[in-house]
């Protein structure tokens, strides 16, 4: 159980390098950001004024003052490090298990020769995806789902991402952040999407497919979803006040219908204050 060091830190101030907020599935998601010398758990924080203050850039690779690029590095890191290979977003393209190197085999390795899985999501719309299994529930809950089902666990990315691929002829791949946020979603039995999907995955995965798995349901603690979501973009607007009233994937929502994608601004070094 992750736990925040300092119980008054409402009255405080933090700073540090932005990263994925970290997770755990209970009854409603906890939620915990890592400023470095405390986890701040967000949940506390609903109905509280929060600031925001962009100081400078910190790639998570080299920790430069670089400006960020993508994934939380700079230009650099970004096309160098193995942390930032193709094979991540595109998971079909892992060749660690012919002992072929992208970047650095080994950590391919490490990170590609593991079991993944392949799964359905239900955020905005029904999308299939892929993740370690060690990610699971993990990688639901980033994505806003509030529910998940997974269809097969195979022993590398590989197998997971040509799976990926088949399947998302047939069903979307990706999410609609403004609709997720909005709560405007639609419950489906992923169990008949997934059984409707079967045959359309490769032969190399069939045998990976599972029978007889539930859905996973997901509970966020929203008090209020955005009509009309507005996205902050930290650089345009260096300081932001707000009052805090749900989290939802890697999202913080404010009463005024801003939204924050902790993980798309990765890298950034802020500060943050609490009313």
């Amino acid at each position: 159980m992750l736990g925040v060091k300092n119980s008054k830190f409402y009255a405080m101030q933090y700073q540090g390098v932005l990263k994925k907020m970290l997770t755990e599935n209970n009854d409603e998601i906890q939620y915990y950001l890592d400023m470095e010398s405390d986890f701040i758990n967000m949940n506390q924080l609903l109905t509280k004024t929060i600031t925001i203050q962009f100081v400078k850039y910190q790639c998570l690779n080299c920790g430069l003052d670089k400006q960020i690029y993508r994934q939380g590095f700079c230009k650099s890191c970004f096309f160098e490090t193995a942390r930032a290979g193709d094979w991540i977003m595109r998971p079909e393209l892992s060749k660690a298990h012919l002992g072929i190197e992208d970047r650095d085999l080994e950590y391919e390795k490490q990170s590609q020769l593991k079991p993944h899985i392949v799964y359905l999501a239900n955020s905005s719309n029904v999308k299939v995806g892929v993740t370690r299994k060690s990610q699971v529930p993990t990688r639901w809950i980033d994505q806003g789902a509030h529910e998940a089902i997974e269809i097969v666990e195979v022993p590398n990315r590989y197998l997971a991402g040509i799976t990926e691929v088949a399947l998302k002829e047939h069903v979307a791949d990706k999410t609609n952040w403004r609709k997720m946020l909005k709560n405007d979603v639609v419950d489906e039995s992923l169990e008949d999407w997934k059984n409707k999907l079967k045959q359309y995955i490769p032969e190399e995965a069939k045998e990976y497919f599972i029978e007889n798995n539930k859905e996973t349901e997901l509970k966020f603690p929203v008090i209020a979803y955005p009509e009309k979501p507005k996205s902050l973009n930290l650089i345009k607007t260096p300081n932001y006040s707000g009052k805090l009233v749900g989290i939802k994937g890697q999202y913080l929502i404010f009463e005024d219908q801003t939204v924050f994608n902790v993980r798309a601004n990765e890298g950034l070094v802020v500060q943050i204050s609490i009313q």
